[in-house]
């Protein structure tokens, strides 16, 4: 407070009356666009929350928040003074609301290492290309009290009971907390759990035991009816299109083949599997157009009824309906959200599709549900729409410019140029999120959006939409079919684009700095409205330079030491244990962007040199080295080495001090990050990168080794 009063003196001394023109001209310049930048500012206090390696007192966030809404409130004579007072409360509201999201989260459930017995009520049940899952909620683990969180368990490949939602259910299962991070700084899927309810996950070890339920509220009738509506559509359509096209009807997506989601993934058209705002606006569109046209055929309700309107709200209805059908889950929320505020600009008779409505709508997410700002749904469906809305207004006077001077091949030359357009921008403002989370970016994406969203848009979903339809009258195979021929095509074009030559390319992940500047360039761009928007190039350009500015760690070690793997200029070479995750092996390979895990033993003498006991791991020749042990003698060549790193405890590695990890190292702090350099070994472990926070499992306690009992004295040999 003492620092606002000092600012409120020196601006009513004067000081500031040089900057008063400018300030006043970039204020009627950009009339309105600073308030588009409140949920800029709320997500920047989500993430310095997130950010944070220890967890802050439950009030910090009020108090942060209370002292800067006071000095917005005092610093209403001045409008630039109000305007950074104004964002810091943003922060300060973004930071509480992440607070409080974390506070009003059920804490970690403490689940067995052994197998248990599982009762629980089923949630919902999802396909699977081998075999279903259950989500499970208000489970008990061998009778005990019931968890306050959900399991999700993967049935056995033989277990044909027949599982509905609402039904109880028994087995004997395994079950396991969500897996820390790959490596440090690696995807969280702990705090995704956490924010989303999950305890865990498992197996069953053997088959269910099913109650069926006597009535059930109405989440368990709406699983059943998703549950019900993908197995008619599987069944008209029993292969990889029928699990295209429940996904698109129904959100559940377990069931498409691996090859099949990474040719979507591979050529650009992943989003067409993940339902939101595409999805929700054909649906509204498709029945706002339809409902529209037949309001318009009807004399009657042509010169008495307010036809758009009418339309409107059925529109609203029927995405309200589609986003229950496919799970209410945040991503459909979201753009049902924006929907909404469309349609509600149409009847107040608005624009439809402003930036205002995007800002809207990217607040109420990022107060309700703040945990989404780290998500890559949330940063590529907001960063998409942004370069839509913002490259359309930009180019609005010259698409009408074209369109009035045309004839119809000119038209249809024009409508061609905006779908690539609309590929171009929303694709090339969310591949900088894309390639942070999933290390890849796709060349031909522009190409293969062209083709099969008109396709989607046009037949696909009209289809589906078609086949929801007639399913009460058993008639759903009628529309299913020619859906079905659709889904076929799109997916011919998402497999012959991502076999393309280099249809991807492997990038190394950006630091989250480097994110951070892509994304307020974005902002900075797609925001403002003045000549100075163009400031936000540079940010984005050292943004997305990012990942060739920091140096990646030369070794890491996963979470259980069966993956131990070293950087080198000729490749990464790793030593891969019995049992090694999959995940992790490839979570490795996309973190460095140099290709498949070779043996260690492939690399050079220069970078590898073993004796019985050990092996020196060099990054490059003459570098300092770890030393890998082997076995459990005393190495040879300890003084060479400024790490020692052992898939097993060590208990005789090297004499002196050397730092080191081992199992018992990776249990305790999680997977481990090396950087070798002239000064020795730097090393970063998962629990130092995260910290205590809720969603970090707490660290484990070593039991102490109980002592051997005495033997009772041998009793005396009976005499012969």
């Amino acid at each position: 407070m003492q620092q606002v009063a000092g600012a409120i003196r020196w601006a009513r001394q004067g000081h500031a009356s040089a900057l008063a023109p400018f300030l006043q001209a970039l204020l009627a310049g950009e009339r309105g666009r600073p308030a588009l930048w409140l949920p800029v500012f709320l997500g920047a206090g989500d993430l310095a929350y997130f950010a944070l390696r220890s967890e802050p007192r439950w009030w910090i966030g009020a108090a942060l928040l209370a002292p800067t809404l006071a000095a917005c409130w005092l610093a209403r004579p001045w409008p630039a003074v109000r305007a950074g007072t104004a964002a810091l409360a943003a922060a300060a509201l973004g930071f509480a609301a992440a607070q409080f999201a974390a506070l009003r989260a059920p804490g970690l459930a403490a689940l067995p290492s052994r197998a248990t017995i599982i009762s629980a009520t089923v949630l919902g049940v999802e396909p699977l290309p081998q075999g279903r899952r259950v989500l499970l909620g208000a489970a008990r683990l061998d009778d005990q009290a019931p968890l306050d969180r959900s399991l999700r368990i993967r049935l056995r490949r033989d277990d044909g009971a027949a599982i509905a939602a609402g039904d109880a259910l028994r087995l004997r299962a395994l079950v396991r907390p969500p897996p820390p991070p790959a490596y440090p700084g690696g995807w969280d899927l702990q705090r995704d759990a956490y924010f989303a309810g999950f305890a865990g996950y498992g197996y069953a070890l053997g088959p269910a035991e099913v109650t069926p339920a006597a009535g059930g509220g109405w989440s368990s009738r709406l699983h059943a009816l998703r549950e019900g509506v993908a197995g008619r559509i599987t069944a008209a359509l029993p292969d990889a299109r029928g699990a295209i096209a429940a996904t698109l009807l129904t959100g559940l997506s377990t069931g498409i083949a691996e090859a099949d989601r990474a040719a979507f993934r591979d050529s650009g058209l992943a989003h067409l599997l993940a339902i939101a705002g595409l999805h929700i606006g054909i649906v509204m569109g498709l029945v706002m157009g339809v409902s529209r046209l037949l309001l318009a055929a009807w004399e009657w309700a042509a010169l008495h009824w307010p036809i758009k309107q009418v339309a409107a709200l059925a529109a609203l209805a029927a995405g309200g309906g589609y986003a229950l059908l496919t799970g209410v889950h945040v991503p459909i929320l979201r753009s049902f959200a924006m929907a909404a505020l469309v349609t509600l600009g149409l009847l107040a008779g608005r624009r439809a599709i402003s930036l205002r409505g995007l800002a809207v709508a990217a607040a109420v997410l990022l107060l309700t549900s703040p945990e989404q700002v780290t998500g890559v749904s949330f940063q590529m469906s907001f960063s998409a729409v942004l370069a839509l809305i913002a490259g359309y207004q930009a180019m609005q006077p010259h698409l009408r410019a074209l369109l009035g001077e045309a004839a119809l091949p000119g038209r249809l030359l024009t409508l061609a140029a905006t779908l690539a357009m609309t590929s171009l921008l929303a694709g090339t403002a969310s591949a900088p999120f894309a390639a942070y989370h999933f290390d890849r970016i796709q060349l031909y994406y522009v190409v293969a959006n062209l083709f099969a969203v008109p396709l989607t848009a046009f037949w696909v979903m009209p289809a589906g939409l078609a086949a929801l339809a007639l399913m009460p009258l058993g008639l759903e195979r009628l529309a299913l079919l020619p859906m079905g021929w659709g889904v076929g095509a799109v997916l011919w074009i998402g497999r012959t684009v991502s076999a393309w030559p280099a249809a991807t390319v492997a990038v190394p992940q950006a630091p989250g700095w480097g994110l951070a500047l892509v994304a307020l360039g974005l902002a900075w761009l797609g925001l403002w409205r003045l000549p100075w928007r163009a400031a936000g190039l540079p940010l984005i350009a050292l943004g997305l330079l990012s990942p060739w500015l920091v140096r990646r760690p030369d070794l890491l070690v996963s979470a259980d030491a069966r993956v131990i793997a070293l950087r080198t200029q000729q490749g990464v070479f790793a030593q891969i244990g019995p049992g090694a995750s999959r995940f992790t092996q490839d979570s490795f390979e996309r973190f460095w962007a140099r290709g498949r895990l070779r043996d260690l033993h492939e690399a050079g003498p220069d970078l590898l040199g073993c004796e019985a006991a050990g092996c020196l791991l060099r990054p490059a020749p003459g570098a300092p080295a770890a030393l890998l042990l082997l076995g459990e003698g005393q190495s040879e060549r300890c003084a060479e080495a400024a790490l020692i790193v052992s898939a097993e405890p060590i208990r005789q590695g090297c004499p002196g001090d050397l730092p080191r990890i081992d199992r018992f190292t990776v249990w305790r702090d999680g997977a481990q990050a090396v950087w070798l350099g002239p000064g020795g070994a730097t090393i970063l472990s998962d629990r130092a990168e995260r910290g205590q926070r809720p969603w970090v499992q707490p660290t484990p306690v070593r039991q102490p080794t109980r002592a051997p009992l005495p033997m009772a004295p041998a009793a005396p040999l009976p005499p012969e």
